[in-house]
């Protein structure tokens, strides 16, 4: 029986560590969001403006669009080498350390721009540094919370990095929106720079007092550390010897030992599938690059990086406040996400997410270029429904969505890199938008905006025809998904794992009472030849004793 210490969410043995690591971590979605959403007012502010903006000819000063696109988007390059770059350190230190290494870059880096006095380019650098500490947190968060998860939560924990970066745009949105009263002094903008600092603080001194990954401690054979890190998560801290916590161990070691027979995955191995011939490696890297590069072209950005500047243009008298507006409705329906992620799985939302979100696109572009909104009362009112109608969309969806799947799409074996390319294609994306929207907004006006229904329609396509079903399973049977070559996306809803009746009830007759050692027993004995003898995907021949991942479900 569980200690008093513990407690049961949907299903799943809690202890209250595993709550705390899942309030502390998801302060790094914050801090995404909070330095995502504090640029787009501060471009407005008139200090700022003073500062770094350029001549204008006539004794005033404003944005050249090119110095404008570098100031805000040079700042994803810095979270694509941070994102690139967490992968080695989450492995090398441990997800913990690894944390807060990203929490002190990202300090170091608002340090650098509260100290600007002049220079675009001394803050511009500022925030490359910040970057840094974003990008290694973007990649270190939702994999220490998807490792220390149970299955029956998982999505709805790795979602909430979703839900604290609209919480930290819409944080940064009313900060911005309270000290414009005095956006005439550097103190407005030095304020919402510098509450970042402490915002950070944290994640990078809680993180410490949460248990190590038991996934990574497992990895290194430190099996006492994984033990009680197990023990702690379940709230057994007390009873490390638990056969709850013994089960555990036994199904980590299977899979581990397995694992380890054929290496360690390489950068070249998630591009090339050997040499190990794991199932679909190449194919899932491109998956997860293509869903998170599309998230940012959604369009999102869009809004958050520019809005201000672009309901302005719109001759909208407060753009500050719509940006609350927009904010609000990010948060709000995000909570409405971390529902639709357990209860409708990633496949359906992500696909009508799309296609809806590319049609009040279509209304916000159409409108805004047929007719002049600034004369038009009308028109700038449509432009701000159809801009919430979409966002609402996106929180609910490809917001939270996109990063569970990158959480549970990928083997073990090549896990931390698979997560990196694509968290890396993510901030490159991000910054193409950041970089290009000044230009394209300053040539075609509006109709940039059909840029993204494309895009949202591109990225119905990629969910429907290649992401895979993967609500309830856990990060093994995601795997032996994966593997199996009669399986199609548009019908892995109805998958369901060897020895199962459905995904979430064992079939008894056939003595699932030993566990998924007996799952995975029964398909290395009598699979495996059959198996063996299909290609999937081009990557090679799939060996399913190699295919196996650690049990999300067993972790805590």
């Amino acid at each position: 029986m569980l200690g008093k210490k513990s407690i049961r969410v949907n299903g799943a043995d809690c202890g209250f560590e595993a709550i705390l690591l899942g309030i502390v971590t998801s302060v790094g979605g914050f801090l995404f969001g909070y330095d995502t959403g504090q640029i787009s007012g501060m471009l407005l502010f008139k200090d700022f403006v003073n500062r770094f903006g350029q001549d204008q000819g006539d004794g005033t000063k404003d944005w050249q669009p090119i110095i404008k696109s570098l100031l805000v988007s040079l700042m994803s390059i810095g979270t694509l080498i941070g994102a690139l770059s967490g992968a080695y350190t989450a492995d090398w230190w441990g997800r913990r350390r690894s944390l807060s290494f990203g929490v002190c870059i990202f300090i170091i880096g608002n340090i650098i721009q509260i100290t600007a006095m002049n220079s675009w380019v001394h803050m511009m650098m500022g925030r490359f540094v910040a970057g840094l500490g974003i990008g290694n947190l973007s990649v270190g968060v939702p994999m220490f919370q998807s490792e220390s998860s149970p299955k029956e939560i998982r999505g709805a924990v790795v979602a909430t990095y979703q839900l604290m970066i609209t919480f930290g745009i819409l944080v940064s949105n009313i900060i911005n929106f309270g000290v414009r009263s005095f956006e005439e002094q550097d103190s407005s903008w030095r304020i919402v720079i510098g509450l970042g600092i402490a915002f950070s603080l944290p994640l990078g001194i809680g993180i410490l007092f949460v248990p190590e990954s038991p996934r990574w401690l497992a990895g290194r054979h430190d099996w006492d550390g994984a033990r009680m890190a197990m023990a702690r998560l379940r709230g057994l801290k007390h009873d490390p010897t638990n056969h709850l916590i013994e089960r555990d161990l036994k199904e980590m070691r299977a899979s581990l030992e397995e694992e380890s027979a054929v290496g360690v995955g390489s950068w070249l191995e998630c591009f090339t599938g050997k040499p190990s011939n794991h199932p679909k490696v190449v194919y899932r890297t491109f998956l997860g690059m293509g869903i998170h590069f599309l998230q940012q072209w959604t369009g999102v950005n869009f809004f958050f990086y520019y809005g201000a500047s672009i309901f302005a243009s719109a001759g909208i008298d407060d753009p500050i406040k719509m940006q609350l507006i927009l904010g609000a409705v990010n948060v709000f329906m995000t909570f409405y996400g971390l529902y639709v992620v357990e209860k409708y799985g990633r496949r359906w939302p992500l696909f009508l997410g799309a296609i809806w979100q590319a049609a009040w696109l279509a209304v916000f572009a159409g409108v805004g270029t047929a007719l002049d909104a600034e004369t038009n009362r009308t028109v700038g009112i449509v432009m701000i429904v159809s801009a919430c109608m979409f966002i609402a969309s996106f929180a609910g969806t490809w917001g939270p969505i996109a990063w569970v799947v990158i959480g549970e799409t990928f083997p073990l074996r090549t896990r931390a890199k698979q997560a990196s390319l694509a968290t890396a294609t993510n901030w490159l994306g991000n910054f193409l938008i950041g970089f290009l929207t000044p230009l394209a907004t300053d040539g075609i006006g509006f109709a940039y905006g059909f840029v993204f229904v494309g895009c949202n329609i591109a990225a119905a396509l990629l969910v429907w025809f290649f992401l895979y079903e993967s609500r309830t399973l856990s990060l093994e049977h995601v795997d032996l998904m994966y593997a199996d070559p009669n399986v199609k996306p548009w019908t892995s809803s109805k998958w369901t794992p060897p020895g199962y009746i459905t995904r979430k009830q064992r079939d008894e007759t056939h003595g699932a009472s030993t566990g998924l050692d007996d799952d995975a027993t029964r398909i290395g004995s009598s699979d495996t030849s059959r198996m063996e003898k299909k290609s999937f995907g081009g990557v090679g021949s799939a060996r399913p004793s190699e295919a196996r991942v650690e049990d999300a479900s067993r972790v805590v």
